[in-house]
């Protein structure tokens, strides 16, 4: 007897709203590539495709990590609004660069290489943020609350150290230093792209068991353990996986502090589902949505004087209000 293609009417509704979600990202996509391309010139427009197809995939790489890690922190911690910047990533983005100008200048190998920023970036995130939070688990008794807000404290320590340096900074430095704080999908280097697809796969390999139970994690601590899950395993491993993801992102294009709200509160309201596989499928195409949507105005409109995090972050502050008035968040 062949099995069902759909479950029930509501998974096959989902599965109508992520393809026409798909096709959306698609064809936005092809409009990013197309949009002042001058086609009929075929040297211009190879010279276009060669800039904006890295500029496309950083962007989606970037979404499809945000998005996941999103969700799976907010299920997790139980609580809508909630965002993975808040463990410091962002904070120690920043101080990472600003220590580098401040301490080797902004003409230095660090600062003007992008392979080698990136490889610094990503080890620094990675190795702190794994040593910090797999010890701070253990210390606290796997309790996630209290990682969340040693995550908060973390963020204003990185952040006051920071301040201290750029207030002693040189202002030519200062200047130089100002461009790299900020997400920008301009100029991207294409040797980071195969890099960090790699990193992610392999995120998503070493994750791939804890990632099925999600559905049963957000049942609650107690209801997991009777159902036979390590639930402290789990959750000290998918934190590990969230905060490796937000490290590729962010050392890929720097911090964009409200994307992950916005695009896993809109997946869970479009699709109305506790299935995971299909929030975190749903999480990374808005996320795909919004920054395309993003880049294209920074780019035709305001002539890339506004960068696309600007946008992110009054979208965000105006969404994280909505949700906290109307209590869907909560």
């Amino acid at each position: 007897m062949n099995k069902p293609l759909y479950r029930t009417k509501a998974h096959k509704s989902n599965m109508i709203k992520l393809l026409i979600l798909g096709i959306i990202v698609l064809l936005a996509s092809v409009a990013y590539i197309l949009i002042n391309s001058y086609l009929p010139n075929m040297k211009i427009f190879m010279y276009v495709l060669k800039i904006r197809i890295p500029t496309l995939i950083v962007m989606l790489i970037a979404a499809i990590a945000i998005g996941g890690a999103s969700i799976i922190f907010q299920s997790i911690i139980n609580n809508r609004i909630v965002t993975p910047c808040l463990l410091g990533m962002n904070s120690m983005y920043t101080l990472v660069h600003t220590a580098v100008v401040f301490i080797a200048g902004s003409t230095s190998i660090l600062a003007t290489n992008a392979n080698l920023a990136f490889g610094v970036d990503l080890i620094v995130m990675g190795v702190v943020a794994t040593f910090i939070y797999s010890y701070m688990f253990k210390k606290t008794g796997n309790n996630v609350l209290y990682v969340l807000l040693i995550g908060t404290v973390l963020s204003s320590f990185f952040g006051s150290i920071q301040s201290t340096m750029i207030r002693v900074m040189d202002p030519n430095e200062y200047d130089a230093l100002l461009t790299t704080l900020v997400a920008n999908f301009n100029n991207v280097n294409a040797e980071i792209i195969i890099f960090s697809v790699v990193l992610l796969v392999a995120l998503t390999i070493f994750l791939w068991k804890e990632l099925k139970l999600l559905d049963v994690i957000t049942l609650g601590k107690d209801q997991a353990i009777n159902l036979g899950v390590d639930y402290d395993r789990v959750v000290r491993k998918l934190m590990l996986g969230v905060v490796l993801c937000i490290a590729v992102a962010t050392a890929m294009v720097g911090p964009i502090s409200f994307l992950g709200l916005i695009i896993a509160n809109l997946a869970r309201q479009l699709l109305k589902t506790y299935k995971h596989t299909h929030l975190i499928i749903g999480s990374a195409l808005m996320g795909m949505l919004a920054i395309i949507g993003g880049q294209v105005i920074s780019e035709h409109v305001f002539s890339f004087a506004v960068p696309i995090s600007t946008f992110i972050t009054i979208g965000g502050g105006i969404y994280f209000l909505y949700l906290l008035l109307s209590k869907k968040g909560i």
